[in-house]
């Protein structure tokens, strides 16, 4: 005998539940999250051996740790066994000293941007879900932080999975008027971008949260544009004008835009100096690209026939979640080195479970111990990673004629 098929959900009551699922599993998150980060529920940063901070600084452990002897520079932590291991502010405090005492290679120990270099502002962009866009955000400003830059990372997903990500639970800890909607809104409740913007555990990253509020800014602006706003107001300008307030406060700036094609992803794009589009290597996620690529052509046409302007230093495609050993998706990479030649970056974000699991925890590989997650999936992931960032960082030096 069949079972019963069970009796459709009346529309009100599929609401209820929907909106009760939401909110246990808020509560949940919540909970795991208190758990994690007690007693305060703060995201902290590991400290880094002196091996780590070498390499990071640019000279020897041995270079260090006679600094250390002779009292000179910040003053490490040193472990019952006697090893030594820095912050991440120790670390910069260093580089600081380094800088000052070694005047010659100020600018490979602090290669903050200098007078006449103008702010760097990455869009990470791509409408199809799944790409990385948000790991690749996340990991590329640590990975500036850690070289000594100083970052904006900019949350302009509604889902706001990197702001979880730096520790704050979007629909708990990011109030109304927190997220960037509150700095480009179209009423008299518009905030100064500083207001917004809030300090990190990751010392050198400071953050613009993001949470659901951001739709806002989706359904505002048809109707700005019905009442006739125009000139330097409009919708297009609004991210780049909030950015300007703030740009000599950092080096770089790191967008995390939204997975779809609408206002705040345009506004982003024009205050956009280089464009990074992830890609995972599939056909499915390369056909989803092409018309990403369209739309974004058509859309950035009408801006500029309105008076904006695409001005990015370089565009590049980012391979992410790349298995190596899966014939398809290399045919696929090389598929895109034939046609985009030099704009895919050489190097590919490699598929990890190290990641993966490091992701569990709202945690990225710079932030754990490399024992934790197996130490060969760790080297692994973190090199491929790694190379991936320096390639945008050099792309970040050539804009400046360095």
């Amino acid at each position: 005998m069949k079972p019963a098929r069970p009796a459709p959900v009346p529309p009100s009551s599929a609401t209820q539940r929907i909106t009760d699922h939401a909110e246990l599993l808020s509560a949940q998150l919540r909970s795991m999250r208190d758990a994690m980060f007690p007693p305060t529920a703060q995201k902290s940063l590991r400290s880094f051996t002196s091996g780590e901070v070498a390499k990071f600084v640019g000279v020897s452990d041995g270079y260090l740790r006679q600094l250390s002897l002779d009292g000179l520079g910040p003053v490490p932590n040193l472990s019952p066994g006697g090893r030594r291991s820095y912050s991440l502010a120790q670390m910069n405090e260093l580089r600081t000293f380094l800088s000052q005492h070694r005047p010659k290679e100020a600018l490979g120990f602090l290669p903050r941007r200098r007078a006449g270099e103008k702010l760097q502002v990455l869009a990470v962009a791509n409408f199809k879900g799944g790409s990385a866009k948000t790991t690749t955000s996340l990991y590329l400003a640590q990975y500036l932080a850690l070289a000594g830059y100083r970052v904006l990372a900019v949350d302009l997903d509604p889902q706001a999975s990197l702001s979880a990500m730096f520790g704050y639970q979007p629909e708990f800890d990011i109030g109304e008027n927190e997220t960037l909607y509150g700095a480009i809104r179209y009423d008299d409740e518009r905030r100064p971008l500083t207001d917004i913007i809030r300090r990190t555990y990751f010392d050198g990253i400071d953050l613009v949260p993001g949470n659901l509020e951001l739709m806002e800014f989706e359904h505002e602006t048809p109707r700005a544009m019905m009442r006739g706003d125009r000139g330097r107001d409009m919708f297009f300008r609004r991210v780049s004008g909030v950015i300007n307030e703030i740009e000599a406060d950092y080096d770089v700036v790191v967008i995390d835009c939204p997975p779809q094609l609408g206002f705040l992803t345009v506004g982003a794009l024009n205050a956009a100096t280089g464009l990074l589009v992830t890609i995972h290597p599939q056909m499915v996620d390369v056909a989803s690209m092409s018309q990403f690529l369209l739309m974004t052509a058509d859309l950035m046409s009408v801006v500029e026939d309105a008076g904006g302007r695409l001005d990015l230093d370089f565009v590049r495609y980012v391979v992410t979640r790349h298995d190596p050993n899966d014939v398809p998706e290399s045919q696929i990479v090389a598929l895109l080195r034939g046609l985009f030649r030099e704009d895919v970056l050489a190097a590919t974000a490699w598929k990890s479970t190290a990641i993966a699991n490091a992701g569990l925890t709202k945690q990225s590989l710079y932030e754990l111990d490399r024992g934790s997650v197996g130490r060969a999936a760790y080297d692994r992931a973190l090199e491929s990673v790694n190379a991936v960032n320096a390639e945008v960082e050099s792309l970040i030096q050539g804009a400046w004629d360095r």
